[in-house]
């Protein structure tokens, strides 16, 4: 009975509240029970706490915010204290860099250079190519950096440079001399005789040649013994071992890539050519069995395929000049080989 009476009286003061909760009230006096809740002159209570309880509130979140941006700022200042900013703390499994050309125009199978002599729009794109990347390396793009004559690695164990670098040493074009663009601003292109710019990518404190300068070597593709004149610039076709070890771009921001260009001079017309370029020098790899891509973007073996055309604008309309398809059907073009997927060990210009 106790229990019966106990509930009862629990029910009833349930079925009051909800009652009172059913009950419309009025705008206004929706809006002075909020004014109350927001002040309560009569309880003294400011959103239903004293103001001490809103003080002691305030503080605990204040220095729980503190700590907590305390821990982080010590996590990141703790972090970049084991970071060295010149060089990374972990590299990945790259130990010979890699090597790009110029100019850089993509095919169907990759980058390959076609182009007719007697048709200056073929060749001006290519031109116009070489130019803007040279010009990186005008005297006004290199007047930050330094003349350096030796043949020996450029250590720097100090930061000489201004605003605590170190010094790099200059590269202009001029020392590409007959690919330099300066006497000749077509690169050779219209005579059938182009150059080429090529390129080794950059790894920090890398020392290629083990103390001797590496160097380019041009050959056609499966026939080493079958003469391909090449005039090489610098002379030998070398890389000058002062312009290594690179120590980062933060420690030398103005470096410059040291370039070699190549110019074939005895180019067959109307046949296309395959022609590997390797730079040889210890500690440069081109026969990876195990990752024939080492160097990421392209491999130390470059497969240049070259097509000089001449005099074909005569028996083709100048829309099939440089139509692979045309000349194949014309018996003037090799018909394309299947592309050649990754598994291969050299890369198609």
């Amino acid at each position: 009975m106790l229990l019966f009476f106990g509930g009862g009286r629990v029910w009833g003061k349930f079925s009051d509240k909800m009652a009172t909760l059913n009950e419309k009230k009025t705008c206004s006096e929706r809006m002075e029970n909020f004014r109350r809740f927001v002040w309560n002159p009569e309880t003294k209570l400011f959103m239903g706490r004293t103001l001490i309880n809103w003080v002691w509130i305030s503080l605990y979140y204040l220095a729980f915010y503190v700590v907590m941006t305390g821990l982080f700022a010590l996590s990141i200042y703790s972090l970049m204290r084991t970071v060295n900013p010149y060089e990374p703390d972990y590299q990945d499994q790259l130990k010979s860099p890699g090597v790009t050309l110029r100019p850089d125009v993509y095919g169907d199978r990759g980058l390959q250079i076609y182009y007719n002599i007697s048709e200056n729009k073929t060749w001006e794109r290519l031109v116009t190519t070489l130019q803007t990347f040279l010009t990186a390396y005008t005297p006004a793009a290199q007047h930050l950096n330094i003349n350096c004559t030796g043949d020996k690695y450029f250590i720097q164990d100090t930061f000489d440079g201004p605003n605590n670098t170190k010094l790099s040493c200059k590269f202009t074009s001029d020392m590409l001399q007959n690919c330099s663009g300066i006497a000749d601003p077509t690169f050779g292109f219209p005579e059938g005789k182009p150059c080429f710019i090529i390129k080794m990518n950059r790894i920090i404190k890398f020392y290629p040649g083990n103390g001797t300068a590496p160097r380019v070597d041009c050959t056609y593709v499966g026939d080493e013994s079958r003469p391909l004149e090449v005039d090489y610039y610098p002379a030998n076709g070398t890389f000058n071992l002062h312009y290594f070890p690179y120590y980062g771009k933060k420690a030398q921001p103005t470096y410059s890539n040291p370039l070699v260009a190549v110019k074939f001079l005895n180019l067959t017309r109307n046949v296309e050519l395959k022609i590997v370029c390797k730079i040889i020098g210890a500690g440069i790899t081109f026969d990876n069995v195990h990752d024939p891509y080492e160097g990421k973007a392209l491999p130390e073996i470059l497969t240049l395929t070259v097509y000089v055309m001449e005099l074909l604008k005569d028996t083709l309309a100048p829309e099939q000049a440089l139509d692979p398809a045309a000349q194949s059907e014309r018996g003037t073009h090799p018909e394309p080989a299947a592309h050649r997927g990754h598994g291969d060990n050299d890369a198609i210009f």
